[in-house]
């Protein structure tokens, strides 16, 4: 086996030249793990159970699962035909780009926002293109509509934002879908759904039978803490998902997962996600305070995590309203055995984990800021 650098047979440049989606790491020393975006709570009751009754694992699941497809599909008000089941809702992403977007096309999405988005058409052939947030961390719903071209195939629409945090107002995604073709794929990214607070925000279960052309994404892995076993789903027009389900790898839903999924639906277990997903919310704008107090120009928080930008993004001095160097913020963190997630020349994002790691995350900010000479 070789192990240099350059791979032993001819491979793709374009797919060589762009990095792979990098897992966030656990940590190696006592703390916490604050870098994924997961849900620190356990299984959802019964989830456990379900687990355990799949004795049937040397079977293939059926595939088209029509009992979860129904209970999710009862939470938009369509049939179950209108959902659509895959190994997360990233892998839904890639089929979809695949699906709509090929060589000569383009995709289009705001940036920074999740890590996965530029890599999409790659295996298809499509160009992506990242239009640059507003000063506030959000989309430029504006500038997007303005880079509409007739290659644009596929628009995605990140809300609330990862890594910053902010959500969409159903007044401006309103505005946004007056101005985008009829044909073209609009995709509402509603991985953080569940967190929201802003009345004001975009839900994609009250814009959806408006537009044919949309479609809304979610998944099992935040908000139910079902990460390890990748689920996720989107809702849309079925002929869109019947093309989906041609690039998509086959059978990758796994009958675990499907259990798991439908356990978390029951009456019992929605009554603990609503407190849970209370608790995460609180512990979340405990954060954002915290964080602003210490003169950090956090963003709106709508997900289960708080952006610190770095203060060269923003165009400020440092710890004016963000920090100097966010791989620097990012290695005091690991220091304290916590890991976090650093864009570098962005910012740092910070998962909303433990009741704990509130108080070490701005113990370690305010250290971090003082030692610079910064605001403390």
């Amino acid at each position: 086996m070789s192990d240099n650098a350059l791979p032993p047979v001819r491979l793709r440049a374009d797919v060589l030249a762009v990095p792979a989606y990098r897992q966030g790491a656990a940590p190696s020393a006592a703390g916490f793990k604050l870098s994924s975006n997961e849900n620190p709570f356990a299984p959802l009751p019964g989830v456990a159970d379900a687990i355990a009754s799949r004795g049937d694992v040397n079977r293939y699941a059926a595939a088209a699962m029509p009992e979860l497809r129904a209970a999710i599909g009862a939470e938009f008000g369509v049939s179950g035909e209108y959902v659509h089941l895959a190994a997360g809702s990233v892998a839904i992403l890639y089929q979809l780009v695949h699906a709509a977007a090929g060589h000569g096309d383009s995709y289009m999405y705001a940036w920074p926002s999740f890590e996965a988005y530029p890599s999409l058409g790659l295996a298809s052939g499509a160009t992506p293109a990242g239009i640059a947030l507003t000063a506030t961390a959000e989309h430029d719903l504006d500038a997007m509509a303005d880079a509409i071209t007739e290659r644009t195939r596929v628009i995605l629409l990140c809300t609330p934002n990862n890594p910053t945090g902010p959500a969409l107002r159903r007044a401006d995604f309103d505005r946004f879908m007056a101005r985008v073709p009829s044909d073209t794929l609009v995709v509402l990214d509603e991985a953080y759904r569940e967190f929201v607070t802003d009345p004001a925000a975009v839900r994609g279960e009250d814009v959806l039978s408006a537009h044919p052309n949309l479609v809304v994404l979610r998944t099992f892995s935040k908000a139910y803490g079902l990460a390890g076993l990748r689920i996720g789903y989107g809702v849309g027009d079925p002929a869109i998902f019947r093309a989906a389900a041609s690039v998509a790898i086959p059978l990758s839903v796994t009958g675990i997962a499907e259990s798991a999924a439908l356990a978390s639906l029951t009456p019992e277990a929605r009554e603990v996600h609503t407190e849970r997903v209370a608790t995460i919310v609180d512990r979340r704008d405990r954060l954002v305070a915290g964080l602003r107090e210490l003169g950090i120009a956090v963003p709106d928080a709508q997900g289960n995590f708080v952006w610190i930008p770095e203060a060269a993004d923003l165009g400020t001095p440092a710890a004016a309203a963000g920090v100097p160097d966010a791989l620097a913020l990012a290695a005091a963190f690991a220091a304290v055995g916590t890991l976090v997630r650093p864009f570098a020349g962005k910012g740092v994002r910070i998962s909303v984990g433990e009741e704990d790691s509130l108080a070490l995350i701005i113990d370690t900010v305010r250290e971090f800021l003082a030692q610079l000479g910064g605001a403390a």
